[in-house]
């Protein structure tokens, strides 16, 4: 990653295609369709969020295009990411349906959500998808290193992101390497471990030394690694938490110390197990 891949003012990763993407944005994994979900988004949007990460699977894709409609802001002010879901077979059928539910005419980023059937068969749908105007850029999500090599010798436009998990514990050092050396952004789901890394003592010493809580410490070291965030919460209390990170800086002392946390041997893969 060059230093010009991140915007001067250090909120938005600027992808190999060119396009920008917010490195702060709210996921809305097991957020179920209705009100909850309504209510998050626009919350997140008055709060200056500017990046929004749905998909397919989630089923609530028709709540995100409520709330984007609601917000009043106009469509090219705010990121939307969805996700194929490779259940199906035809990425450009589901993104139109995808459209539809959201309520707009393209998304700004369209992920192949986990590689099922192989890394590569979907690919050339994806492509086809970016060449339409349904999506202006395309990449992939729980991918490994080697299944992203593999989509990148396949393929004519090869993927702008691949979305991980990935926080402290999960540190997987040699994905985001063969990442940063393709020009990939890494971006980074469950920043927070759904939570369960917000009582680890390292990060609530950290966390107490700098002034600030668990979650933007957790947040601000993946800021820091040059990872774009999706932190999902439904409580606006939490989403004003979480959007309160480009104010402070991590110590090189800190960052090694949240870096040490890694349970994956800095692991090339994306997954320790498939859910497929």
């Amino acid at each position: 990653m060059s230093a010009s891949s991140i915007t001067a003012d250090g909120r938005a990763r600027v992808l190999a295609d060119g396009a920008q993407m917010p490195m702060l944005g709210l996921g809305v994994w097991q957020v179920r369709n209705g009100r909850a979900c309504v209510n998050a988004v626009r919350w997140a949007l008055e709060l200056g969020y500017r990046h929004i990460d749905t998909a397919q699977a989630y089923g609530n894709e028709e709540s995100v295009g409520r709330a984007l409609r609601d917000s009043g802001l106009p469509r090219d002010a705010v990121f939307v990411t969805t996700k194929f879901f490779p259940g199906n077979r035809d990425p450009v059928a589901a993104i139109e349906q995808s459209l539809r539910r959201l309520g707009v005419d393209h998304v700004d980023l369209y992920l192949v959500h986990w590689p099922e059937g192989g890394p590569t068969w979907a690919w050339p749908g994806m492509e086809r998808a970016r060449e339409q105007g349904a999506a202006r850029s395309i990449g992939v999500s729980n991918f490994s290193a080697g299944e992203l090599e593999q989509v990148m010798a396949a393929g004519t436009a090869p993927p702008a992101v691949n979305q991980v998990e990935f926080n402290p514990r999960h540190y997987r050092r040699g994905l985001l390497d063969a990442c940063l050396q393709r020009d990939v952004a890494l971006e980074a789901y469950s920043p927070l471990g759904t939570g369960r890394h917000l009582s680890d003592k390292t990060v609530r010493r950290v966390a107490q030394q700098a002034g600030r809580t668990p979650a933007q410490v957790l947040l601000r070291w993946c800021l820091q690694h040059g990872i774009p965030v999706i932190p999902k919460s439904t409580h606006r209390e939490r989403i004003e938490e979480n959007g309160q990170i480009f104010d402070f800086a991590l110590s090189d002392a800190d960052m090694a110390a949240l870096d040490s946390l890694d349970m994956t041997g800095r692991t090339e893969r994306a997954l320790e197990h498939k859910w497929w």
